[in-house]
């Protein structure tokens, strides 16, 4: 009886220390890289503001928000965003090698960096993007970042080649190795297809997938197709928002956005921050990039690498996507 009494005692220390356990990680922030083509598309914003609405929270650290996007207004309009959310201080970093170099039509870049405070000028005059990713993945603990790609894998592949240098001893992949707890990537389709991340860049994003050290998610064409956000972005009563001016700029410019802008780059930052439970299935296994910018995928149970299944309602998640979107500073900086 005494020993039946212990052994309940014990599982009970057990059971209250591993719930701690779980209840401290799972308030624990998030360390996130953001790394954006932000230009072509305005999900990219959405995606930023979702990210600033983590960061206020509490449930993550912006470490970066990175362009993988050569065209000059895409590091300003970053900064815009970042400026705007009481976070003017971010690191920023481009490419400085070749990459795309790719704006849009619907004119809300120029409009928001011509009416919100930023300081970087250019993207190019911004720094090496490599440069920023080895010096603040040597500076965090080991398996602790999160990268959110949600554009053209340019940087990544850059930094999987990088060599030590006066921020770390380690090359890239060995540096990825030590300090990456996951990479989540909007990109591709799934099972196959050919989505525009992808084959953008392709050479790199085949570079990046076929060489990367830890677990990619990704977060395919397919998903954010479905979820429509922006329309409560766009009707809101706030003033001088350049997230609403985006929305309110773009989403009356096409048609196919008259129930919402597609919600690509929202749902990567949703699982670098929540994670994938709750809101989608995975099916585990490999990318294939092919010469073309198409991609298929291989089953593997044992494989480093998933793509998501929408298990959340897509209306819920429009919602639960949007309402985090609507989030409004908390310490604005001028």
């Amino acid at each position: 009886m005494r020993l039946l009494f212990a052994l309940l005692i014990s599982t009970f220390i057990i059971s209250v220390s591993c719930s701690n356990h779980s209840k401290e990680s799972a308030t624990k922030p998030v360390k996130i890289i953001f790394d954006s083509d932000l230009g072509p598309d305005y999900d990219d914003v959405g995606a930023l503001a979702f990210l600033h609405a983590m960061a206020d929270s509490g449930k993550a650290e912006i470490l970066a928000t990175l362009s993988s996007n050569k065209h000059e207004l895409v590091v300003p309009s970053i900064e815009v965003i970042n400026t705007y959310f009481g976070r003017s201080e971010l690191p920023v970093g481009s490419p400085k090698t070749e990459g795309v170099n790719i704006g849009s039509n619907q004119h809300w870049a120029d409009s928001i960096v011509e009416d919100y405070p930023h300081s970087t000028i250019s993207t190019s005059d911004a720094p090496d993007a490599v440069k920023v990713y080895r010096k603040i993945l040597n500076s965090q603990p080991d398996k602790s970042v999160t990268i959110v790609t949600v554009g053209f894998l340019t940087n990544l592949s850059n930094l999987l080649k990088s060599q030590p240098d006066e921020n770390s001893p380690l090359g890239g992949k060995d540096l990825i190795e030590k300090k990456v707890r996951n990479l989540v990537s909007m990109a591709g389709k799934f099972p196959q297809g050919r989505e525009f991340n992808v084959f953008m860049d392709s050479v790199a994003s085949q570079y990046v997938y076929n060489n990367w050290p830890g677990e990619i998610i990704f977060t395919g064409f397919e998903i954010g197709w479905e979820i429509r956000t922006g329309l409560r972005v766009m009707k809101s009563d706030v003033v001088n928002s350049p997230v609403k001016d985006v929305f309110r700029i773009s989403i009356p410019m096409s048609e196919e956005d008259k129930n919402g802008r597609m919600s690509w780059d929202e749902t990567a930052v949703l699982i670098g921050v929540y994670g994938t439970e709750g809101f989608f299935d995975t099916v585990r296994g490999k990318i294939i990039v092919n010469t073309n910018g198409s991609n298929t995928w291989e089953d593997d149970p044992s494989g480093n690498q998933v793509y998501v299944i929408q298990k959340m309602p897509v209306n819920q998640m429009s919602t639960f996507i949007e309402d985090r979107m609507m989030h409004q500073p908390v310490r604005k900086t001028n």
